[in-house]
């Protein structure tokens, strides 16, 4: 019976281990959740701010930048203004004598300032092409408009480049100081009328009279980039003349390249699809601008700009977003590449001001709060698991030992118990019931011995039958001692289980829930007769049930026992699978995240297998390996790992339809060309359809209902990050599907293709 006893014991590290993993387990579960809720909350939280602030950022902006726009257009208001009044003015009086002294026609027909009072620096010049007729009207005209813009223009010369006055027969009155010469030395043959600022100003083009910007365009002495703003005036229902400010667009451009959000930038575009400023298509000199919606992606028409074919189809996909989006609606998103959109719009030429961040600097930040949260969640794991274990090794598993070694000496014949009775607890209390139970055992074996001793040698067969009593009650109270103990030690042993399982701040609660009471009663009643114990057990009404009542306490406990070793058989297995699959991630665990090193990539591919082993087994899923001795490939273990993880256990997915019998997953590794690396997944299972093959890496795209939908799009990120690339196929829905992971074999021919 030692023996068996013995051998039905659990081992001693078992009620902590299992404790331990246990709690471990419920508390990293809750720390994950922690950190995963902590992430979105904070993604949330920063994406809201960003918006904010991008939205602020446009705005601001646009205020600053539309000021010189907005000025403009007030000063031709004052202009235009002026210029009617002095016309009106002007048709009272005689100007021929003005006109005279301040222009002279020239050889070539044309008609310009005089040079002997022209000083360029201080007064407007004058260009009035070949075959005008200065008639008296004209001639108002001209002067009226010379008057106003040499009162206006040195004004205005602090902010605009030029300002002037372009009559309706393409003569044209215009200060520029810093080309004090060029309208004395502009070639006859010069025409306005073939220039937009010209043409915005005629009554066809421009039906509601009011203030229009031309297309940029490059001064190509200078290399500078303007604008120029037309006023068209009437008098009368008749067009008489339009003014202009050409405007330098050189700092504006400066400013909106480099003046931009953290981890943001900024595009200027017109309307219509002209691109101003871009911090990376730059327009080279003497080749015109950029027309987003014009360019047909052909080499002859992209020459002239800087700029991959990738970023020309990054901002046509920018415009047409922004070029329809509401007024109110200061902030859009680009799903496709993963970016928010400031915009506002410029007064004055309706230019779309853009600001264009991605959402990956919104989760990045997340990630590293979330990052910090995990952090401390694992290291209170540790520290709360040290104490945890610190606390079952004082206050539960050495008393249960104690009970143990105790109990396996009372089997053995020894009375000379020795338990800590000084605890003020439940296991104090079984202590020292416990020791008064031996204590009685041993009276009534000592009495019965003694009272054996006593008996006449001569009465035999007397002696006989006084020995067999003797032998059936020794073994009547040993067996009543033993369903005694076991009674005590397995209900406690039970209730300490199940309240460290639970929590162990359930444990006093639990354990003083014990029903002692009635085992201490009989032992009382017992005591109470000690004298007449064999009358008392043969007679007494309650006496006769004291034995059947411990024999059925016994059978109960030892029920009990059994099922206590079937649930820790099953959570010995549990453990020790879950103790392999830890041990495993571990190792990998203490690799240095962002760190290239050395990789067998057998060795990594058979480490996936080995995590997806229990799944592949429930699954009925057969491996087959065809793996290629490929050189070690200098690359992040950790990433290509769950890179591999993730494909096995899609492809252990795919093929729960297939019948268990027939699903195969093969894995091949091999280099089919110098320097590239390829690791195939491939599965018989559902397939996929041709217009998904591209949709499955979308973020939050999936075919599954449980899906989350974005492994496959975080696994296609990390081979990129890596320098690779992650590919499907398959020939179509019920045919299976691979999953092709290419990796460069060293970090130079990672650089060399992202450079590529």
């Amino acid at each position: 019976m030692a023996r068996q006893h013995e051998s039905s014991t659990p081992a001693r590290s078992s009620l902590a281990r299992s404790t331990l993993i246990s709690m471990g387990v419920r508390i990293a579960v809750i720390i994950a959740l922690t950190t995963f809720f902590s992430y979105l909350h904070i993604f949330y939280s920063l994406r809201e701010e960003a918006l904010v602030q991008l939205k602020r950022n446009v705005t601001e902006r646009s205020q600053r930048e539309q000021a010189l726009f907005v000025l403009a257009e007030d000063n031709h208001a004052a202009m235009k203004g002026a210029l009617e009044e002095r016309i009106r003015t002007l048709r009272q009086e005689d100007v021929d004598a003005r006109f005279d002294n301040l222009f002279a026609p020239r050889p070539d027909g044309t008609i310009r300032n005089r040079r002997e009072h022209f000083d360029g620096t201080r007064m407007p010049g004058v260009f009035v092409p070949p075959g005008v007729t200065a008639d008296a009207d004209f001639r108002r005209r001209l002067v009226a408009a010379y008057d106003v813009t040499a009162q206006y223009a040195p004004a205005f010369h602090v902010r605009f480049a030029t300002t002037g006055v372009i009559l309706p027969e393409g003569a044209v009155v215009g200060y520029w100081p810093e080309g004090a010469n060029y309208f004395q030395d502009l070639d006859a043959t010069f025409s306005l009328k073939d220039f937009e600022y010209y043409t915005l100003g005629l009554p066809a083009n421009n039906p509601r009279r009011e203030s229009a910007w031309t297309s940029i365009y490059e001064d190509p002495p200078t290399q500078t980039w303007m604008v120029t703003v037309a006023t068209p005036l009437d008098v009368d229902g008749r067009h008489v003349g339009t003014l202009s400010h050409d405007l330098l667009l050189n700092e504006l451009m400066v400013r909106t390249i480099n003046n931009h959000m953290p981890g943001a930038y900024n595009i200027l575009v017109r309307e219509d699809g002209q691109l101003i400023a871009h911090p990376e298509m730059k327009m080279k000199s003497g080749e015109g601008v950029y027309d987003i919606l014009k360019n047909t992606g052909k080499p002859e028409d992209t020459a002239a700009y800087v700029g991959t074919a990738e970023q020309r189809a990054h901002l046509h996909a920018i415009f047409e977003r922004v070029k329809n989006h509401p007024p109110d609606q200061p902030v859009l998103e680009l799903p496709e590449y993963d970016e928010l959109l400031g915009v506002s719009r410029l007064k004055g030429p309706g230019w779309f001001v853009v600001t264009v961040l991605s959402e990956q600097m919104v989760s990045a930040g997340a990630f590293r709060a979330a990052r910090y949260v995990l952090g401390f969640g694992v290291m209170s794991l540790l520290l709360e698991l040290a104490i945890m274990y610190w606390v079952l090794k004082q206050q539960i598993t050495r008393p249960l030992l104690g009970f143990t070694q105790a109990t396996t000496r009372l089997e053995a014949g020894d009375f000379d118990v020795r338990l800590e009775t000084s605890r003020g607890d439940e296991l104090g209390q079984l202590a020292n019931a416990f020791q008064r139970m031996a204590g009685e055992i041993h009276r009534r074996e000592e009495a019965l011995r003694q009272a054996n001793e006593g008996l006449e040698q001569r009465v035999e067969l007397r002696t006989r039958e006084l020995q067999d009593v003797h032998r059936q009650l020794v073994e009547t109270a040993r067996q009543v001692g033993r369903a005694e103990i076991a009674t005590n030690v397995l209900h406690n042993v039970g209730n300490v289980l199940n309240s460290v399982l639970t929590s162990t701040l359930l444990a006093r609660e639990r354990l003083g829930a014990l029903k002692l009471e009635s085992l201490e009663r009989v032992a009382e009643l017992l005591e109470s007769h000690r004298a007449d114990l064999s009358a008392f057990l043969t007679r007494d009404e309650r006496g006769k049930n004291t034995l059947p009542f411990l024999t059925r306490l016994g059978r109960h406990m030892e029920e009990e026992r059994q099922e206590l070793q079937t649930l820790l058989g099953d959570i010995s297995r549990h453990t020790e699978h879950i103790g392999a699959i830890v041990k495993l991630q571990q190792r990998y665990a203490r690799t240095p995240q962002q760190m290239f090193e050395p990789v067998q990539l057998g060795e990594l591919v058979e480490d996936a297998l080995r995590i997806n082993q229990a799944a592949l087994g429930r699954h009925a899923v057969m491996v087959e390996r065809n793996l290629a001795d490929v050189p070690a490939v200098e690359t992040e273990k950790h990433k290509v790992l769950m890179i591999l993880v993730n494909l096995i256990s899609n492809a252990k997915y795919a093929m729960d339809a297939v019948p268990a019998g027939q699903r195969r997953l093969t894995v091949n590794l091999e280099s089919p060309t110098p320097g590239r690396i390829h690791i195939e997944v491939r599965d018989n299972g559902v397939g996929i359809a041709p217009e998904m093959l591209t949709r499955i890496f979308q973020y939050g795209f999936t075919t599954r209902s449980e899906g989350h939908g974005f492994g496959l799009h975080s696994s296609a990120l990390a081979a990129q990050e890596l320098g690779g690339s992650l590919r499907a196929n398959s020939p179509g829905p019920g045919h299976g599907a691979t999953f092709t992971l290419e990796l460069p074999l060293t970090p130079e021919q990672r650089s060399e293709r992202a450079s590529a």
